[in-house]
Order: structure tokens, then C-alpha cells, then sequence
């Protein structure tokens, strides 16, 4: 990305954006969409595909003052182990609804802090789900752990289930900015458990790191990532820390007079980018980094790359299942999600029935809308030749869908006779171009800030 003084000309400072992991966006959707559409849409996948499963612990120990996440703190284990027991029993009802022989290409566990479960309740979650739905052969186990909730039984509980990749947090090993954000997590404590996970075989890792937090400069963001490079991390997440004050009770502890200026969270990120550019890392999308041999980055190469609730993802399963209280799942006719509450959806489930309650149903041009922002935040360019093989779109609808872009940004769109795509001076503007594509009102969500 660059710093081009055109930038600013756009709005790229002042505009709030969607971070498009779904199209239609999750604010988008409604009632009309419940258990009903779920079971319907989950019967239809067809017998020995592929799909990828995700399962979403949202209790914490702690409620670090950064995060947005649906989560809920508990100092006791009783409440993670009865949300463990409805997993379990929430896999059940899954298994009823599947036809024979569907596997799982990607199995994620996420949070809230998945690793607040004990061994015991690892080992019964991980042999319930592959009861229900075994892994497909080179799939891939993802688990969210926080260096701060993980000990050396549960580190043994995750290897012996096939957990294959592990996602640390770090957000920043800065002190002061630690302090500021509410979650304290020393550099020598962060690389003992990278290094504990690499020792049990877990030959991936994964970590997230944040800029434009609270007291962050380039020099002390510089030396967070730096001492991130040292646990050789395959894959790196540079989130843009988002400052939702009004959306999360916790984030008014951070004072926002200590928040950087967008011009200056520009210039964290480009600091950030450079650092991983130099160490060899291949950069993804619009903010993610890997390995060249990554399967990220190989997608990538490949033309292969996607975008979930996750960010970006190898991961091409037409079908992705969240279970767990919030949970979003993806198919190929919309959306579905969760009831937030724990003991609403717990109710559900012991009612013998999902707790979904919201979601989106895709009709008209969702679906070419969806594929084009898509394409956008993973390549910065979208195939005319494609869109117009995969969708029922007119070369002359298509062809005023880029132009009226092009016309929002000119001189930050190309258009030629293979499609539209975005140069590198304008990728911060990635979001905004993405937006045009959008149909839905998007005035009444409040969305992160454009970089």
C-alpha cells in the first residue's frame, strides 16, 4: 500500500466501511430466516462432499477492553463445561441432518478463548465432532489460543485430537499499549507457548496483530512485529484495530484522546507491511501475510483464495457450519446465524432444535455481488470472463455495474477488456471500491474505519 496524497481526496481518513467477510454484510440480516431454512439448507448438501465446520467458545477469563467479539467472562469452569455439553449435543442434531458420507475439510475452533476448555471436554468435543462428520485426508484443524489460558495438558488434549494449525493473539507487545487495551501478555510467555505448540508436531501457526491501537507509534509497532518474526509465525493477520466505543461497553476504558490519528494508522500499517515484506513473507489481500509455501499464499498464486468470517481462507468448501451461540454459517443459498445468548441458545438445543434466528436468503444479484467484492479483496481485480461464465449477468449490465465504479474513483480503477482491477497505489481504498458493489443500505450500521 502507499501513501498517495490522492487518498485523502476520496474520504479513505474519514469513511467507515464493512470489512466484507460475508456479502450481504451480518447487519443485513433479519428475521424470516430461522431453524427451519437451517435444517433444509444442511439436508441439501450433497452425500461424500466436503464442508468446513466451525465451533464458537465465546466464554473468556478476562474481557480484554479491544475486543468487539460476542464473548462473555466467567471465573468459573462450570458455565464452559455445560456450553461444552450443548456442543456436543448441538453436533448430534448436526449428524441427523447430514447425508452419508460428508467430511470436513476445515474443522476451526473459535472465541472467546476455546482453550478455557479442560482436556477432558477437548477430547469429548473433538470425538464428537468426528462421529458426526470425519476429516477429509489433508484437512486442516484450526485452534484460537490464548497464551495466557493454555497449559501443557491442554496443549497434549488439542495434538492428540489433530489440531494441525494454532492462531496465537498478540495484538502488540508493547507495555504500556498492553496496559492500555486490557490484555497483558509478555513476549517470553507468548514464545514458550509457540514453542510448546511446535514440539507437539503442530507444524502451522498462525498469529493476529494489531495497528492503530491506543499509544502506538512506528517505532513501537516496528518492534512488535519484529519480535513477532521470531517465532517465524506462517501466517500473519494485521488487523486494523477498531475503535467501536458506542458498540462495546469495554472499549470506553481505553481512552480515545491516545488513539492515533487514520493518517498515522496508515503509516503503523505501511511500517508493519514492510517488516513482513522484508522477512520474506508473501502479502495477502489487504491485510494478511504468509510463508511462501503457505496454503494461503498458494491460493493466492493459484487464483484460489476466499474471504469468510475468518478474514482470508484457503479454505474452497461451498458450505461452512458454525455452531455455538452466535455462530454464522454459509451456504450456497444465504446465510444463517445463531442466537447470541448462551442460554437462549442452550434452550434451543435442548428443545431438540437449532437456535438460528436471523440471517439472508441471497436472490437477484447477490450472489455476482457477492463473488465481485470477493474478488476484490483477494485479488484487487475481478474477471469480466468469469463473471460472466458463473452468473447470469448481461455484458452490458456487468459492464455499467464497473463503469459506474470506475466513475466513484477515477484514476484509482482500471477497466479493459478482461475486467476491473485496482493498482497498488489505490489498495487502501479497497473497502470504499468494494462498497459500489454493494446494494444494501449500509447508513444504518456502523461499521471500522477504511484503514
Amino acid at each position: 500500500m502507499s501513501s498517495d496524497p490522492q487518498l485523502a481526496r476520496f474520504g479513505l481518513f474519514d469513511a467507515r466501511v464493512p470489512r466484507y467477510t460475508s456479502y450481504p454484510t451480518a447487519p443485513q440480516f433479519a428475521g424470516g430466516v430461522g431453524p427451519g431454512e437451517f435444517v433444509h439448507w444442511i439436508e441439501s448438501i450433497p452425500a461424500g462432499s466436503d464442508i468446513s465446520l466451525y465451533l464458537h467458545v465465546p466464554f473468556c477469563r478476562r474481557l480484554c477492553w479491544f475486543c468487539a467479539c460476542r464473548t462473555q467472562g466467567t471465573s468459573s469452569d462450570l458455565p464452559v463445561l455445560a456450553y461444552a455439553k450443548t456442543l456436543i449435543a448441538e453436533i448430534a442434531l448436526l449428524k441427523r441432518h447430514l447425508a452419508p458420507g460428508v467430511r470436513l475439510s476445515r474443522l476451526h475452533w473459535g472465541g472467546g478463548t476455546p482453550t478455557l476448555l479442560p482436556p477432558d471436554s477437548i477430547r469429548a468435543l473433538a470425538a464428537a465432532v468426528y462421529d458426526a462428520v470425519p476429516l477429509a485426508e489433508g484437512a486442516e484443524f484450526s485452534v484460537e489460543i490464548d497464551p495466557n489460558e493454555v497449559d501443557e495438558a491442554r496443549l497434549d488434549a488439542l495434538a492428540e485430537a489433530g489440531m494441525n494449525r494454532a492462531s496465537i493473539g498478540v495484538q502488540d507487545f508493547d507495555p504500556e499499549i498492553q496496559k492500555t487495551i486490557g490484555r497483558e501478555q509478555g513476549y517470553e510467555l507468548t514464545k514458550s507457548v509457540a514453542d510448546a505448540i511446535r514440539v507437539r508436531g503442530v507444524k502451522s501457526l498462525n498469529a493476529d496483530i494489531l495497528y492503530g491501537l491506543p499509544h502506538q507509534t512506528r517505532s513501537r509497532i516496528s518492534d512488535s512485529v519484529q519480535k513477532l518474526l521470531t517465532l517465524s509465525p506462517d501466517r500473519v493477520a494485521l488487523y486494523g484495530y477498531a475503535h467501536v466505543p458506542w458498540m462495546s461497553r469495554r472499549q470506553q476504558m481505553i481512552p480515545s484522546e491516545s488513539m492515533p490519528t487514520p493518517e498515522e494508522r496508515l503509516g503503523l500499517f505501511e511500517t508493519a507491511r514492510e517488516l513482513f515484506l522484508w522477512d520474506g513473507y508473501a502479502e495477502i489481500g489487504i491485510d494478511h501475510f504468509a510463508r511462501p509455501e503457505d496454503g494461503m499464499a498458494v491460493a493466492q498464486r493459484q487464483g484460489t483464495l476466499r474471504r469468510n468470517f475468518q478474514g482470508y481462507t484457503d479454505d474452497t468448501a461451498p458450505v461452512l457450519i458454525g455452531l455455538g451461540a452466535s455462530s454464522i454459517s454459509r451456504f450456497p443459498q444465504g446465510y444463517v446465524q445463531n442466537v447470541s445468548g448462551t442460554s437462549d441458545h442452550t434452550k434451543a438445543i435442548r428443545a431438540g432444535q437449532f437456535s438460528t434466528h436471523r440471517g439472508h436468503a441471497f436472490s437477484g444479484e447477490d450472489v455476482l455481488r457477492a463473488r465481485i467484492i470477493e474478488a476484490l479483496m483477494c485479488d484487487f481485480r475481478v474477471s469480466r470472463a468469469e463473471m460472466l461464465r458463473d452468473h447470469p449477468v448481461t455484458p452490458e449490465r456487468l459492464d455499467s455495474l464497473f463503469r459506474a465504479t470506475a466513475e466513484q474513483f477515477p484514476g484509482m480503477v482500471e477497466l479493459d477488456a478482461n475486467g476491473l482491477s485496482i493498482p497498488l497505489k489505490a489498495r487502501p481504498l479497497t473497502r470504499m471500491i468494494a462498497r459500489t458493489f454493494d446494494a444494501y443500505d449500509q447508513t444504518k450500521a456502523q461499521h471500522s474505519a477504511a484503514i
